[in-house]
């Protein structure tokens, strides 16, 4: 095991790579829920690191909300459902089929909150949305501050909801798919992405203006569709049929 973990880095990072090996065995399984995990000792032993550093990366397993820590007794496995806090690791989403779950999960959760912002939206929210899509196709189009503003973008359709619940979430997947926007600028002409990508925007912050809910989730399962194709990820027949039944 000490081998296995011997390129895990600078010491500053040891916290950070201990918690993520940990939280790997916990998501496939290997630590079962309601299970207790090894002493801080026992850990240290297993991964070669001082016992300062298990402690710290089972401080940043609680904050993730992975394990619970009962006094005198340990740190327990938490099962799914029992977690207080959303978590996904970065290095999963790798994998081609969890990939096409975030962006399946993407594709539920977005298509509703731009149909609900076409509903809800007023002046401000419509303001707001178009200077994201304005740094989008402007002179920024062609560097990663285009990024930032394409995220923006859907933060902003999940403030006009008018749900702070619904904004929380898909903040919080924004911020996963950034990996996702990065690659496909590498693996795909940048102005032919660049036009296809405001284009979809456009559509979206149109059927936005008309208040027109049926069009804005039309335009945005659209979009994610698109997105996700363009990163080599199949949506399920079910999400593609559902935007074809809308045009």
């Amino acid at each position: 095991m000490k081998q296995r973990l011997a390129a895990i880095g600078t010491v500053e990072a040891l916290p950070h790579r201990v918690a993520a090996f940990l939280s790997r065995e916990i998501e496939s399984g290997d630590l079962n829920p309601g299970s207790l995990l090894p002493t801080e000792q026992q850990l240290s032993e297993k991964f070669g690191v001082s016992r300062n550093v298990v402690r710290e990366a089972i401080a940043q397993l609680r904050a993730d909300g992975m394990v619970e820590a009962r006094q005198g007794i340990g740190s327990f496995v938490l099962a799914p459902e029992q977690r207080a806090s959303i978590r996904i690791d970065r290095e999963t989403l790798k994998e081609g089929q969890n990939m096409e779950r975030l962006f399946e999960l993407r594709c539920i959760l977005e298509a509703e909150s731009a149909a609900l912002a076409a509903e809800r939206r007023d002046r401000q929210h419509l303001d707001a949305i178009k200077a994201a899509l304005d740094r989008m196709s402007g002179e920024e189009r062609w560097e990663d501050g285009s990024i930032d503003a394409d995220l923006l973008f859907h933060r902003e359709i999940a403030r006009a909801t008018g749900n702070s619940y619904i904004h929380t979430f898909i903040s919080f997947v924004c911020e996963q798919i950034r990996r996702s926007i990065y690659y496909a600028r590498q693996t795909n002409p940048l102005h032919d992405l660049v036009e296809v990508n405001v284009g979809e925007h456009v559509r979206i912050y149109e059927a936005l203006v008309a208040g027109d809910p049926a069009a804005a989730e039309a335009a945005m399962r659209a979009h994610i569709i698109g997105a996700a194709d363009r990163v080599g990820v199949k949506l399920p027949a079910s999400r593609a049929r559902h935007t074809d039944g809308d045009k």
